[in-house]
């Protein structure tokens, strides 16, 4: 059985959406923790009559990004998915979208649940020892490569 040029746009179309979908679920769940985990801190900053660093809402920001990231090969997956019959270019296979949304989304949200969890660590730490903010935030910056890396990689392999 064929399937028509409508239905080939829309699979591949679903394949986008899976990307930012899944990207999307992993910042949900890295927000959540690094949230859960600074509002924690403040706490207990609040009981011992410290000042409670505002600085902690960037660990609990730094999952959003990987929204972004599957938002952008959502874009991309999008206009392969159509193709450009103007052009002469014609849809990308619908199978290898769907299987790429997946994978790449799974893999960009994975890192945003474990930016989010280390940014739980993070604010722990820095509300209790008031230093160590610029390593914290370098270890989520390379825990965000692995998102970046595979929108790009996979971005490039579209062609």
């Amino acid at each position: 059985m064929e399937l028509s040029p409508e239905t080939v746009t829309a699979l591949g179309k679903l394949g986008a959406v899976a990307a930012i979908s899944l990207s999307a679920i992993g910042s949900a769940l890295g927000t959540g923790a690094a949230g859960s985990a600074a509002i924690g801190a403040w706490k207990k900053c609040y009981a011992q009559n410290k000042m409670a660093p505002f600085l902690l809402l960037t660990f609990v920001g730094a999952p959003l990004s990987q929204t972004i990231y599957g938002m952008i090969l959502m874009f991309t997956m999008s206009a392969k998915a159509a193709g450009d019959a103007a052009a002469g270019v014609a849809p990308y296979p619908c199978a290898a979208l769907i299987g790429i949304g997946v994978f790449a989304g799974l893999a960009i949200g994975a890192s945003g649940w474990m930016q989010g969890r280390a940014g739980a660590g993070a604010s722990d730490a820095l509300a209790d020892t008031g230093k160590g903010f610029t390593n914290y935030l370098a270890a989520l910056g390379i825990i965000e490569t692995v998102a970046i890396f595979v929108m790009v990689f996979v971005i490039i392999a579209l062609g």
